[in-house]
C-alpha cells in the first residue's frame, strides 16, 4: 500500500508537510509535478530532470492509451521500464481530456464514448476500462475516471454530474480492489471530489470521498476558467471536509501564484503544463519576477538567464544567447528555457517545505507574491 504520512502543519495557516511513500521512492510534499503528456516533459530530457530533483512525473492516460497504446506499454514492462524513468509516476485518468473533445464524444451512465482526435476511431471508456488501463500503464497513483465540468456550469448539469462522478469512484474503487494489476509493484487509486463553483456540491463531494479512505485524494474541475478567488474559495472549503491524515492533490494548477496561495490552503500536490508551454513562448519564472526573453531590453544582457537557478542551463547561458534561439526559432532555446521555469517551480516548492518547516510560510509566502508581480 502506498502510504502518505503527515510531518508538520503550519501554526499560522493550512499548510503542510508530508511525504508519500511508493516503490519507486518517497516523495516529499507539497510537490509540484511535471507533466509528460506522452510519456516525454516537452523539451526537457530525464538526465535534467533528475538533476532538478524532480521526485515524480504525470503521464496522460488518454494520450498513451491512443498512442503507443497501453498494450505496447505493458509489453515494456510498464511506463517506468518504457520510458526509462525509475522514480514515482502519475496518470490521470482520461476524463479531463474526453471532457475537452466535447463534439467528439457522448457521456453516459456506462461511460464516455469519443472519437480518437488523431484518426477518427471510435472509443470507449467506462469507470473499470479506465482502471485496466491505468493498471496496464503501471503508474504508482492512478486516477479515478470522473467528469470534468465545465466553467461557468449550471447548478442542476453539475450535481446531476458530481453524482455520476461519485457512482463511478465506487465502480472504479471494486474494480481496482479485485484487480491485479500486471506489474511487480503497489499502486493506489485517488479519488477526484467535484462540484463545480457551489459550496454545498463541494462539501457534499468532499465528504463523500473521505469516506473512501483512499491514502490520496484529489480535487478536479478546478482551473478551467473561473478567476482564481474562486479556486482559493473552493480549495479552502474542500480541504476543510478532507482527511488531514491523507494527501491532498489539486489537478491541473497553476500558476506559481495558485501554488503558493494553495498550499497555504492545505494541497500537497500539483501539476500544470504551464511552465513548459509557457517557457515555448519565452515566459521566464524567475524569483525576482518574469521575464518575457523575446523583449529586444535582453538582446545585450549577457549575464546568466539566473545565477541563482539549480538548472545549470539558467546558470551557463545569458538572456541575450536565449534571445537569439528564440530569434532564430532554435529548438536548443525551448530546452533552456523549459528546463528554467521547471527548475523555477521545483525550487518553489521546495524552499515552501523549508518554510513550513521553520513556521514562516506565510511571510514568505507574501513575500515571494510580490515578488512574482513584477514584470522584469
Amino acid at each position: 500500500m502506498i502510504k502518505y504520512q503527515l510531518l508538520k502543519s503550519s501554526s499560522t495557516g493550512n499548510s503542510r508537510l508530508g511525504k508519500i511513500e511508493t516503490d519507486h521512492g518517497v516523495i516529499e510534499t507539497p510537490i509540484f509535478m511535471p507533466v509528460g503528456t506522452q510519456g516525454s516533459v516537452k523539451s526537457v530530457s530525464h538526465r535534467s530532470l533528475k538533476a532538478l530533483n524532480s521526485e515524480i512525473i504525470l503521464g496522460n492516460t488518454f494520450h498513451l492509451y491512443l498512442r503507443p497504446g497501453h498494450e505496447i506499454i505493458e509489453k515494456a514492462g510498464g511506463l517506468h521500464k518504457f520510458i526509462n524513468w525509475s522514480l514515482p509516476m502519475l496518470t490521470d485518468s482520461g476524463g479531463f481530456q474526453v471532457y475537452s473533445l466535447s463534439g467528439l464524444r457522448k457521456i453516459t451512465e456506462q461511460g464516455v464514448t469519443f472519437r480518437s482526435p488523431i484518426d477518427g476511431s471510435k472509443h470507449f471508456f467506462s469507470p473499470e476500462r479506465a482502471i485496466e488501463i491505468q493498471q496496464s500503464i503501471g503508474a504508482d497513483i492512478i486516477m479515478a475516471f470522473d467528469e470534468c465540468t465545465p466553467f461557468p456550469c449550471e447548478y442542476n448539469y453539475a450535481k446531476r454530474s458530481m453524482h455520476m462522478t461519485h457512482r463511478w469512484l465506487d465502480r472504479c474503487l471494486e474494480h481496482f480492489n479485485k484487480t491485479e494489476g500486471p506489474h511487480p509493484y503497489r499502486q493506489t487509486l485517488a479519488p477526484i471530489v467535484q462540484g463545480s463553483v457551489y459550496d454545498d456540491l463541494r462539501a457534499e463531494s468532499a465528504k463523500y470521498i473521505a469516506q473512501k479512505g483512499c491514502e490520496i485524494n484529489a480535487i478536479g474541475g478546478l482551473s478551467v476558467g473561473e478567476p482564481a478567488p474562486i479556486m482559493y474559495d473552493m480549495t479552502e472549503k474542500v480541504t476543510a471536509h478532507l482527511p488531514k491524515d491523507k494527501g491532498r492533490y489539486l489537478m491541473g494548477v497553476g500558476t506559481p501564484q495558485n501554488i503558493l496561495e494553495c498550499i497555504d490552503r492545505g494541497i500537497d500536490m500539483f501539476d500544470c503544463v504551464l511552465p513548459t508551454r509557457n517557457a515555448r513562448h519565452g515566459h521566464l519564472y524567475t524569483s525576482q519576477g518574469v521575464i518575457n526573453i523575446k523583449n529586444a531590453k535582453w538582446k545585450e544582457d549577457f549575464s546568466p538567464i539566473d545565477e541563482n537557478s539549480t538548472s545549470e542551463l539558467s546558470r551557463n547561458h545569458s538572456k541575450s544567447y536565449l534571445r537569439h534561439l528564440f530569434a532564430v526559432k532554435e529548438a536548443y532555446g525551448h530546452e533552456i528555457a523549459s528546463t528554467h521555469n521547471l527548475s523555477f517551480y521545483l525550487w518553489l516548492v521546495k524552499e515552501a517545505r523549508k518554510q513550513i518547516a521553520e513556521d514562516n510560510y506565510t511571510n514568505w509566502k507574501n513575500k515571494m507574491l510580490e515578488a512574482l508581480g513584477n514584470r522584469l
